[in-house]
Parts: C-alpha cells; structure tokens; sequence
C-alpha cells in the first residue's frame, strides 16, 4: 500500500463480516452491511491543535478498532478498498 494520510487522519482496511449468522443461515453479500470493524493500516502525524501543538494519533499501525457506520472517505488502490477516516471517527480500540 503507498498511502500516507496527514494530520489526523487514519487509513483502515474493513474486517470481513460473518456470512453466517448464529442459527446457521447464509446471508448474502447483498443482504450484509458494511463491516463497522477494521484494522489501522497507516496513521497521520496527529491533529493541530490552537496553540500549534501537535496532539499525537491515539491509534497506532494495526489496531483493531471500531468506527462510525458512514465515516470517511472510501478508496479504491490497486484493486483494494480502504476506507480514509479522521480520528474523531475512531470510536473504539478492541483489544
């Protein structure tokens, strides 16, 4: 991947989502949503602050984490799909 985000941004690559639920009946792709799960591929320097400083990004390269369902900027590289956010759409770190 050659994508470097800047500032507070945060490049994810979505999880793939069960495609069986818990009785054991097969959803279809066109019945999914998209995955609100990915992992953290690349991260900006951090986020300008008012008086110049630079807060340092919360996340780091290969965290787990859950976002928000309509947050970020889809893109499409080399036939893969990332999903560009800004860290204050980050809602959580799964451990």
């Amino acid at each position: 991947m050659n994508i470097k985000p800047l500032h507070d941004r945060v490049v994810i690559k979505r999880m793939e989502e069960e495609k069986m639920s818990a009785g054991g009946i097969v959803i279809p792709d066109s019945a999914t949503e998209k995955p609100i799960k990915g992992e953290v591929l690349a991260v900006g320097a951090g986020k300008a602050l008012d008086n110049g400083s630079v807060r340092a990004p919360s996340v780091k390269v290969g965290d787990k984490v859950l976002f928000g369902k309509y947050a970020g900027t889809e893109v499409k590289l080399d036939g893969t799909e990332y999903l560009v956010v800004k860290e204050d759409d980050i809602l959580a770190i799964l451990g």
